[in-house]
């Protein structure tokens, strides 16, 4: 099955149905549809091995997505806001190409190329007829292929099949799903497996799909009461933003009525932020998703119902599950390992590891899956007794101090509970003594105030003395990329600048 069936079916089954709106742009499933096949023609006269965008969110994304999957070409969308010597060597990983782009953000020029600005693309395929068009249902062919954020060393291309992301669709999202008059708010970038997969549920449920290119707390808000938005995909960055406009501006909240549902991820979310967003809208529907590139999006989810009992408990261990990702999606199986590759029991804290169709642990070069299928996630983490998942970090990240091993999320855990503290974040900086010791970076609330001797004091008291850290820096925000990654490789150099 080529994912372009997902469009098909759309057009054919709501036609008229809004599908996308831009900048106070409308466009139908029947718009879509055609513009797709428009743009498949396009890129197969092209003969280019790559479509690539590089922009912000536009109608050229699902467009472009789709017009690939029926030309049989992988869509590769690359990350804007990279410079130039960031982007041009991927560009010259996938020679030739079809590059809808701004030229002028992209100085790159390549006879082999087909380069056209998206306004312009989206012109040429949106007043094109209607033209009769197949594809190829080869389930292994390639429909995406995108490039991870490269934090530690050059970026690599995650390659994702059409069965891939097909698996993922019809194990979570039911066909024409979506009410007419519900709304959704798209507002991550268009080169992120969210972005990616908020496309295909979109389409596959005939949802409407209200665009923000560039995330801005206060046009979100408006985007919410001008759209009648329903529901939203935020990571945390993004909430935490949104809660302190509505902080300062109490009638802002009037302009969530419409809000039933928010799905948030890509990120670790501060306790204080979604407890405060629970209480503020206890009719919202909150789910916490999490997953990898290399897993098509989402492999566990803390649904709405789990959100609210543990909002409502006071049984410890059950509010505690406010800081996990819930349980595996029906399709996944998931296993935590130790170095030795030892499946561990309940709350013992090793690698992810996870297996099932929606997998795909392939890059441009190689796979990763072991010979069963078992993909290691590289990140850490524990299930408890119940099978939620609880989040440590990167795996690289796990602090060794004389041969212990610690998490910097239980410390930051911890930390994101003192009223002082806004945000903060721990590293582990090298140490003759200790092999590594703590250090944190920390960010304080507006207008408080606490000492390095009283954060100390904290960790002390709620933990382990080896979790003290021996170094702290006030800082006025913490590093994160645009899609609520914490940087801590940045962080471990405010430290250690030769590091870097």
């Amino acid at each position: 099955m080529n994912i372009a069936l997902f469009l098909q079916m759309a057009a054919e089954a709501c036609p008229n149905r809004s599908a996308l709106t831009h900048n106070g742009n409308h466009y139908s499933y029947a718009h879509l549809y055609v513009a797709a096949k428009n743009a498949a023609n396009k890129f197969s006269r092209a003969r280019c091995r790559y479509i690539s965008l590089i922009g912000e969110s536009s109608p050229a994304v699902p467009i472009a997505l789709m017009g690939a999957a029926m030309a049989g070409v992988p869509y590769v969308p690359i990350n804007y806001r990279l410079s130039e010597e960031q982007i041009v060597p991927l560009l010259e990983r996938i020679d030739p190409a079809y590059l809808i782009t701004e030229k002028t953000q992209v100085p790159y020029s390549n006879d082999n190329w087909v380069i056209q600005n998206p306004n312009d693309f989206i012109t040429d395929v949106m007043k094109g007829n209607d033209p009769e068009i197949s594809w190829h249902e080869d389930p292994s062919a390639i429909a995406v292929q995108l490039f991870t954020s490269g934090t530690t060393g050059d970026p690599k291309a995650a390659i994702l099949r059409h069965e891939h992301l097909v698996s993922y669709i019809l194990g979570s999202v039911e066909f024409m799903g979506a009410l007419e008059e519900e709304a959704s708010l798209v507002s991550v970038p268009p080169y992120h497996i969210a972005g990616i997969s908020a496309i295909l549920s979109s389409i596959y449920a005939c949802r409407h799909v209200v665009q923000l290119p560039s995330f801005d707390p206060i046009e979100w808000l408006n985007l919410c009461s001008q759209e009648r938005v329903t529901s939203a995909f935020l990571v945390p960055t993004m909430l935490t933003r949104i809660m302190e406009i509505l902080d300062k501006q109490e009638n802002e909240a009037a302009n969530l009525t419409s809000l039933e549902s928010i799905a948030y991820g890509g990120g670790k979310m501060p306790l204080p932020i979604i407890e405060q967003a629970l209480r503020r809208f206890p009719n919202v529907n909150f789910t916490n998703a999490y997953g990898l590139t290399e897993t098509s999006s989402t492999i566990t989810l803390l649904d709405p119902q789990d959100h609210r009992k543990a909002i409502a408990s006071n049984d410890d261990k059950i509010r505690a599950r406010l800081g996990s990702v819930g349980k595996t999606l029906p399709s996944i199986e998931l296993e935590i390992r130790d170095e030795e590759g030892k499946q561990l029991e309940a709350g013992e804290a090793g690698e992810i590891y996870v297996r099932g169709p929606q997998v795909s642990g392939e890059y441009d070069s190689h796979s990763v899956l072991e010979n069963d299928g078992w993909f290691p996630t590289r990140d850490s983490g524990y299930l408890d007794q119940y099978g939620f998942l609880y989040l440590s970090g990167r795996a690289d990240d796990v602090i060794v101090r004389g041969g212990e091993n610690m998490s910097p999320g239980e410390i930051e855990d911890v930390l994101h509970l003192h009223p002082a503290i806004q945000d903060v974040a721990a590293v582990g900086i090298p140490s003759e003594e200790w092999g590594q010791v703590v250090a944190l970076a920390v960010v304080l609330l507006e207008d408080a105030e606490i000492t390095k001797e009283e954060i100390c004091s904290y960790v002390r008291e709620h933990l382990r003395s080896s979790r003290v850290p021996e170094l702290i820096h006030f800082t006025r925000e913490l590093p994160y990329n645009d899609t609520g990654k914490l940087l801590r490789r940045i962080i471990s150099e405010w430290f250690n600048p030769k590091s870097g």
